[in-house]
């Protein structure tokens, strides 16, 4: 749990905007976010001379840094070298895409070798897990406000830390007969949500694992499916025996909600949900289905019928311990806003629809 606690500080800091280094067994950088620097913070982090910008090789293929040869992983590095005129806001333009037509990119930029890969790809997803671009300015020293180890990263996000911190009846619009229970990973302070729908009676509940969606269940968005289909599976749960709504924190497929909305501008710009996540240095789906399983686990239940179109849902909660008794389909919520949106789900993840 130590490891834990210096990624948790780690990645406080660094959406405050503070420097932080991050070792791994090649050595050891310092680092500060672009999209949280400002114009004070970066002078100090400068010094006698300006750091270097650390990019994923998925930004770069889009920079046409050519040299970078591992483009096809988000999360290999790309160093680029930091002339005098890559200022502050040339800077977050790298960073950014959504602002290349917006903001036409200087150039040429030269791509540096990475002395520390292995360190540079954990601070490149120290800044995924905290909500941020993975761009980030860089340096071999200078002070600090947090430091972590590569592996505390694997620690901080083991589901293992997850508890039940609270739970109560709660009557829905679908069933009167519900409770809430709710879960805390004492790590994240993320606050997962199980709805139990009827009575456990021994048999496998129909199980829903849903994503957070704050633009599809709350305010309506018809650029994707996820309201109707949050309201079709507690729906479908009243004529099952009884039923569990798993509602994670892990909007956007795990990118947070800042760049899911990055990711819809992306996709007004012509790309693809796919292509808008792998341009904004992100993987196709970042999500981890081990914190549905280990919920699952507390509530006692060790087989389910799922719903879901979704063939690595049933794969990461039998990879996890969880049985898969039964793919229920599930498929609703098809407009002409997101018909698109749904092809490519079927066409380039692997959805059953």
């Amino acid at each position: 749990m130590s490891g834990a606690r210096a990624a948790a500080r780690a990645i406080d800091a660094l959406k405050r905007g503070w420097p932080v280094a991050v070792t791994a067994g090649d050595g050891r950088l310092v680092v500060l976010a672009i999209e949280t620097a400002n114009d004070v913070t970066l002078a100090d982090f400068d010094g006698s001379a300006p750091a270097d910008v650390l990019l994923s090789a998925a930004r770069a293929v889009t920079l046409n840094l050519a040299n970078q040869r591992e483009a096809a992983s988000p999360a290999c590095p790309a160093l680029v070298e930091r002339v005098p005129w890559i200022d502050l806001p040339t800077a977050v333009a790298l960073a950014d895409p959504v602002r290349d037509l917006a903001t036409p990119l200087k150039g040429p930029f030269r791509a540096k070798a990475v002395e520390a890969p292995q360190a540079a790809a954990a601070a490149l997803r120290l800044a995924r897990l905290s909500g941020l671009l993975p761009a980030l300015f860089v340096r071999t020293d200078g002070p600090v406000e947090a430091e972590v180890a590569a592996e505390a990263l694997d620690d901080y996000e083991d589901p293992a830390h997850l508890v039940i911190a609270s739970q109560a009846r709660l009557p829905v619009a679908v069933s009167e007969k519900a409770e809430i229970v709710a879960f805390r990973h004492v790590a994240d302070a993320a606050e997962h949500v199980a709805l139990i729908i009827g009575t456990p009676d021994g048999t496998p509940p129909l199980v829903r694992l849903h994503s957070e969606c704050l633009t599809g269940d709350v305010l309506g968005s018809l650029k994707c499916d996820c309201g109707p289909q949050l309201a079709g599976a507690l729906a479908a749960m009243t004529q099952a025996s009884w039923g569990i709504l798993l509602y994670l924190r892990q909007e956007g497929r795990g990118i947070g909600l800042i760049n899911k909305l990055r990711a819809y501008a992306l996709q007004d710009q012509g790309f693809d949900t796919v292509d808008a996540n792998l341009r904004l240095g992100f993987g196709v789906d970042e999500r981890d289905f081990r914190v549905a399983a280990r919920m699952l686990s507390l509530l006692g239940q060790a087989e389910v019928r799922l719903m879901t179109n979704n063939p690595q849902k049933v794969e990461g909660l039998e990879a996890a311990g969880i049985r898969v008794a039964e793919r229920v389909p599930h498929r609703m919520g098809e407009n002409p806003h997101n018909s698109a949106y749904l092809a490519t789900k079927r066409d380039r993840t692997g959805h059953v629809l």
